[in-house]
């Protein structure tokens, strides 16, 4: 690879990355060329050459955030047997990543949506489909921990999850705006209780 084409991509995804951490601080619509310009000590110019525009650039937030929860998340969760196990580690990694109040991480898919619910912008289909696929991909996996017999015959998986994603926000709230540090702590003791209520009687995993 040309030296100039790799510093190139270099400058690309250390813009990326700044933008993803002042997007999960302050949130997507904080964003500006601008800012990141002078967080990286380079020229605006410099910055736009390289993303073209403002909402390019908040769309390579998104793609990246949603690369890296699938890696921190998802993926590592697979390791853990079909059903049951593979949900609790799912929503393990969840609170670990979201309720961390040092890295301000927090939750984009959470907070996003809070970002969005009201407001028009080309990023909320973005984020809402990203949302949706975690989401059914928490059911699918609910529902294989009902057909291997990990759950009461009567869960609905989908209201399972609702009320996992309750619990985040709950957490959001506390770990994110209140600064709560027992925030993961106290997520972690009502999923317990929560999935406790779910949990088949023949079940001893």
């Amino acid at each position: 690879m040309p030296a100039r084409t790799e510093k190139s991509e270099l400058t690309y995804a250390a813009i990326v990355d700044a933008a993803l951490d002042l997007a999960a601080a302050e949130g997507l619509e904080r964003l500006s060329l601008g800012e990141i310009a002078r967080r990286l000590d380079i020229s605006k110019s410099g910055v736009f050459s390289r993303v073209g525009s403002l909402e390019a650039l908040q769309q390579a937030v998104l793609d990246e955030y949603d690369r890296r929860f699938l890696a921190a998340v998802f993926t590592p969760a697979l390791a853990a047997p079909r059903g049951l196990p593979r949900l609790n580690a799912m929503v393990a990694n969840w609170i670990t990543r979201a309720g961390n109040v040092e890295t301000l991480t927090g939750c984009l898919y959470v907070a996003g949506a809070f970002e969005y619910d009201d407001l028009p912008s080309p990023l909320r289909p973005l984020l809402e489909n990203n949302v949706r696929r975690w989401r059914a991909s928490l059911v699918r996996t609910a529902a294989q921990a009902l057909e291997a017999g990990h759950l009461r015959p009567d869960t609905d998986p989908e209201q399972l999850v609702f009320e996992i994603y309750s619990l985040m926000v709950g957490l959001m709230h506390d770990a994110r705006f209140l600064r709560d540090p027992r925030a993961g702590a106290r997520v972690r003791a009502a999923y317990d209780r929560l999935i406790s209520t779910y949990r088949s009687f023949t079940y001893t995993g």
